[in-house]
């Protein structure tokens, strides 16, 4: 038997039109228009600098369901030239997308990623799009130091907003 809150929105609601939104379509729209791509790097790129800034360099960085327009590892392969980048997405698809978009030093895993596995990483980075236990992530982190992108009304940890307009904000947890 159903409860009444069965139906009840986790949004607040003056956002709660993102039930609707499909976070995978929005990325692929990305892939079809360069200005796009430019306004997410540059958003993004100036939050994982200031989040970066507090941390001693990493040598080897997880990107959790980095594939599809793969902006976290574009910008990490720029700011750590000298960290190896592991990109792990489950779709290998999107993984031959993300190898058209980065130069350098990135392995590329065609899985799954599980939080309760043993993770070697020194920085690890969830996406918004994580579809696991992302309250998980921030009670016990996975790794030393995690970036997890998440809306902006959910400020965890060390912050950075990435976007207005794109209600999106980093949180820099750790272990």
């Amino acid at each position: 038997r159903r409860s009444r809150n069965d139906n009840a929105s986790h949004w607040p609601a003056v956002v709660r039109w993102l039930e609707c939104v499909n976070l995978c379509a929005l990325e692929r729209l990305v892939l079809w228009f360069p200005f796009l791509q430019r306004f997410v790097l540059t958003r993004h790129e100036r939050a994982l600098r200031r989040l970066l800034t507090e941390l001693s360099k990493p040598t080897r960085v997880g990107i959790v369901g980095g594939g599809l327009f793969p902006r976290t590892a574009i910008i990490l392969s720029k700011l750590l030239p000298d960290s190896k980048l592991v990109v792990i997405d489950l779709s290998a698809g999107n993984l031959e997308i993300a190898r058209a978009f980065v130069n350098g030093n990135a392995e590329y895993v065609n899985a799954r990623f599980e939080i309760d596995q043993p993770c070697d990483f020194d920085l690890l980075t969830i996406p918004l799009a994580f579809a696991n236990d992302r309250q998980a992530i921030y009670r016990c982190p996975p790794a030393p130091a995690v970036l997890v992108h998440d809306w902006i009304w959910r400020p965890r940890g060390s912050s950075a907003v990435v976007s207005w307009l794109l209600l999106k904000r980093m949180n820099l947890v750790r272990r």
